[in-house]
């Protein structure tokens, strides 16, 4: 399931709404590209976004 701005991994509501965007990128380009299951690609996606986050001085959290 293709997640967007509106609907998104409640593990993913504390993030700022940068870095949540950028995790949802990511999580939809693993489901689709990678067929990871969804599970995993969360995961995977919150701390790629979070490293990408703090890489530009981005707040990671709301």
């Amino acid at each position: 399931m293709p997640w967007t701005e509106k609907e998104y991994p409640a593990s993913m509501k504390n993030l700022s709404p940068e870095v949540r965007e950028k995790a949802i990128e990511i999580a939809n380009a693993l489901l689709q590209e990678e067929h990871y299951d969804e599970g995993k690609a969360i995961r995977i996606a919150i701390s790629k976004a979070e490293e990408w986050g703090s890489r530009r001085g981005i707040s990671i959290k709301q």
